[in-house]
C-alpha cells in the first residue's frame, strides 16, 4: 500500500466521523420550583448523579403524598430520572402513561418528546416517529426546536435525506438551535450528494461568532468537517482556512493538526506540514491523529530531503507503535481478569455531568490511555450504570438478609420469653370471676339508683351512725317508754330529738354520698371493665400468639429464600454485565491493536522504500 493511498484513507475516515448529525445538550428533566424539603432531597440526589437514592425518594414522597408539585408533573421528573440512571423501558412506560392521561397539553407534549429521544436513543426509530406525531402543532420555541432536532435526526438515520433537507431550512440568526439545524442539514446534503450546498452551509457555522462553550465546539465540528470535506475535494487551501479557525486547546484541535499538515503537503508546503505535524506528534499518544502524525513526520522529511532523519523517525515510530502494543496486551489483560476489571472500574468514576469517565491514579495509569475512546461511549455508559445498580442492589440486599437474620433472632427470642411466661398468664384469674364481680357490680349500682329514686337517706349511712340509729330506733319503741310519766314523757321527747337530729345529719350528707359512691362504683366498673378487657386480649394472645410464631418464623425463612434468591439472580446478572463490559473494552482495544499493527506495517514499508533510494538520494547506507 502507497503511504499516499494510506493518507487518502485516513482523510475520508476522518470526513465519516466528523460528518455526524449534531445533538444539542438538551436531555436535562423539566425545570421544578423547588418548593418542600423533600423535593430539595430527591433533587439534591439527582444533580449528584446519585439517580438511585433519588428516584427512591421521590416514589416515597409521592406514595405518602409529600410532595408540593402536581401529580402529572412528579411523574414527569420520575420519568426523566429513571431516563438518565439508564432504565430506558420504564422511563418509556411513564412517558406513554402521561401521554394518554388527562395531563395538561405542555406535559404531554414534553412528555411524548422525552419518549421520541427515548426511542431514537434505543434505537426503535418507528416508536420515536410515532411518538413525535403525538405532539401538538403550536409548541414553544424550546420544544419545538427540540422536536425538529429529534425528527431530523431521524431521517437522516432512515437515510431521507430529501426529507431532512425540507425539514431543516433555517434563518440566517447564529443562535445555537440554528446552528445545530444548520449543521444537520450539512450532513443530509452531503449524504445527499450536494456537496457545493453543504459546503456553504459548514462555512456559515464555522464563521459564527460563539457565545457559549457548546456553540464553540459545534463551530469547531463544523470547521473540521468542512475542513476534511474540501481536502477530498481536492481544495487544500480553502482545507487550510476552515481548518486553522479550530480551536487549538479544544476537542478537535489534533485532528485539525493533522488536516492543516496534509493540507500544506498537498500545496507543496513541506516545511509547514512538518511544523504541524511535529506539534501533533507531542501530544499524547492514544489519540488516533497523534499516532497518525509519527508517520506523517517522517513522510514530510522524506520530501524535503531529510532521509536519514526520516529513517530515524520511522524506527523511533515503530519503536513507539510496539512499546504501545505492548501496553494495549497488557491492558487486555487487566480487563479479561475479573478482580483487576472490577478494581479497575473502582478506581475511576464518571464525572459530575455524568457523561466521562475519569481515571484515578494508578499504577496501570498508562495503559488505561487507550480506554478512553470505550469509555467514551454511551454503549459503555449505560453498561457501567447497570453495573454499578447491581453492585448497589447486591449491597442492599445483603444488608437484607442481616436485617432478616436480626429479626429471626429477635423472634426466637420473643417466642423463648412467652414461653417463660406462659405459666404465670394460665394461673391468672378465670374469665368468670369478672364476670360475677361485674354482676355484684351491676346489682349495687341498681342499689344506688333505688337510694336516689326513694331518697333512702339511711341506706348511706356509715356504719356507726347506723348502729345509732337502730339504737335510737330500739329504744324509742321499748314498752318501758309506754307508760304515762312525766319523767318517761320527759324521756321520749330527748329520744325524738336525738333521732331528729341523727335524721339531719344524714339526710344533710345523703347527696354528697350519693354522688361519692356513683362515682366510685363507676369507677370500679371501669377498672372491672377494662380488667376484663385485658383477660381478654390476654386469652386471644395465648390462642393466637403461637400461630402468629409460626406465621412469622415462615415469612422470615421466605424472606431468606427471596433474597437468597436474588442475590444469585443479581450475582449472575454482574457477571452477565461484567462480561458485556469487558467484551466491549476489549474490542475496543482489539481494534487499537489492530490500527498499530496497520501502523507499524506502513512504517516497516515506508522503511524499506528509503532503504531502496538511490545513492544520489542520500538513502543508500541504511
Amino acid at each position: 500500500m502507497s503511504l499516499r493511498f494510506f493518507y487518502r484513507f485516513v482523510l475520508f475516515m476522518a470526513l465519516i466521523a466528523a460528518g455526524q448529525p449534531a445533538r444539542a445538550a438538551s436531555d436535562n428533566p423539566v425545570p421544578v420550583s423547588v418548593t418542600d424539603p423533600r423535593l430539595g432531597e430527591v433533587l439534591f440526589h439527582y444533580y449528584q448523579d446519585d439517580y438511585f437514592p433519588a428516584i427512591v425518594r421521590l416514589r416515597a414522597a409521592r406514595q405518602q403524598g409529600q410532595l408540593d408539585i402536581e401529580e402529572a408533573r412528579s411523574e414527569l421528573l420520575l420519568g426523566n430520572m429513571l431516563l438518565a440512571d439508564g432504565q430506558h423501558l420504564e422511563a418509556a412506560n411513564i412517558f406513554e402513561r402521561l401521554s394518554t392521561d388527562n395531563a395538561d397539553r405542555e406535559t404531554r407534549d414534553r412528555a411524548w418528546l422525552s419518549l421520541a429521544k427515548t426511542w431514537h436513543r434505543l434505537g426503535d426509530l418507528d416508536k420515536a416517529q410515532e411518538a413525535l406525531h403525538h405532539m401538538s402543532e403550536n409548541l414553544p420555541d424550546d420544544l419545538s426546536h427540540e422536536a425538529r432536532s429529534v425528527q431530523a435526526q431521524i431521517f437522516i438515520d432512515t437515510g431521507q435525506y430529501d426529507r431532512t433537507i425540507n425539514l431543516l431550512q433555517v434563518s440566517d440568526d447564529s443562535s445555537l438551535w440554528t446552528s445545530y439545524s444548520r449543521y444537520n442539514l450539512s450532513v443530509a446534503l452531503l449524504r445527499a450528494g450536494r456537496v457545493d450546498t453543504a459546503v456553504q452551509n459548514l462555512d456559515v457555522i464555522g464563521n459564527v461568532e460563539p457565545i457559549n462553550a457548546e456553540l464553540s465546539s459545534l463551530r469547531d465540528r463544523a470547521n473540521l468537517a468542512l475542513g476534511y470535506l474540501q481536502l477530498r475535494e481536492e481544495q487544500p487551501q480553502s482545507a487550510r482556512i476552515a481548518l486553522q479557525r479550530i480551536r487549538l486547546e479544544g476537542p478537535f484541535s489534533n485532528k485539525a493538526l493533522l488536516g492543516l499538515g496534509w493540507a500544506d503537503a498537498r500545496l507543496g508546503n513541506y516545511e509547514s506540514a512538518l511544523e504541524n505535524w511535529v506539534r501533533l506528534r507531542d501530544r499524547d499518544l492514544p489519540d488516533p491523529a497523534v499516532l497518525e502524525a509519527m508517520l506523517a513526520v517522517p513522510y514530510a522529511l522524506t520530501n524535503l530531503g531529510s532521509i536519514a532523519q526520516a529513517a530515524g523517525d520511522y524506527r523511533s515510530a515503530i519503536d513507539t507503535f510496539e512499546e504501545e502494543t505492548d501496553r494495549i496486551d497488557r491492558m487486555i489483560g487487566l480487563l479479561e481478569s475479573d478482580e483487576q476489571f472490577d478494581q479497575f472500574l473502582s478506581e475511576g468514576r464518571l464525572d459530575s455531568t455524568g457523561s466521562r469517565w475519569q481515571f484515578a491514579t494508578s499504577t496501570q495509569m498508562r495503559e488505561a490511555r487507550y480506554m478512553v475512546e470505550a469509555l467514551a461511549t454511551h454503549e459503555f455508559h449505560d453498561g457501567l450504570r447497570n453495573y454499578q445498580n447491581l453492585s448497589a442492589l447486591e449491597n442492599s440486599l445483603e444488608t437484607w438478609q442481616r436485617d432478616v437474620n436480626v429479626f429471626a433472632s429477635l423472634l426466637e427470642s420473643r417466642k423463648v420469653a412467652y414461653e417463660r411466661l406462659l405459666p404465670r398468664i394460665e394461673s391468672m384469674p378465670a374469665q368468670a370471676d369478672f364476670n360475677d364481680v361485674l354482676s355484684r357490680q351491676r346489682r349495687l349500682a341498681g342499689i344506688l339508683d333505688n337510694v336516689e329514686k326513694f331518697n333512702d337517706w339511711l341506706a348511706l349511712a356509715n356504719e356507726r351512725e347506723f348502729d345509732s340509729w337502730r339504737k335510737i330506733s330500739s329504744a324509742a319503741s321499748s314498752p318501758a317508754l309506754r307508760a304515762n310519766d312525766p319523767a318517761i314523757e320527759q324521756l321520749r321527747e330527748r329520744i325524738r330529738w336525738l333521732k331528729g337530729v341523727l335524721q339531719w345529719e344524714l339526710e344533710r350528707n345523703a347527696e354528697e354520698r350519693l354522688l361519692r359512691s356513683v362515682r366510685e362504683l363507676r369507677e370500679v366498673g371501669e377498672l372491672l371493665t377494662e380488667a376484663q378487657q385485658r383477660q381478654e386480649r390476654i386469652d386471644h394472645t395465648t390462642r393466637v400468639l403461637p400461630a402468629r410464631f409460626e406465621e412469622l418464623g415462615e415469612q422470615m425463612d421466605e424472606l431468606a429464600q427471596r433474597i437468597g434468591a436474588m442475590r444469585a439472580r443479581v450475582a449472575e446478572t454482574t457477571r452477565a454485565q461484567r462480561s458485556f463490559l469487558q467484551s466491549i473494552a476489549v474490542d475496543d482495544l482489539l481494534a487499537q491493536k489492530a490500527r498499530l499493527n496497520s501502523y507499524t506495517l506502513q512504517a516497516r514499508l515506508a522503511l524499506v522504500a528509503i532503504y531502496e533510494l538511490p545513492e544520489s538520494s542520500g538513502g543508500g547506507g541504511y
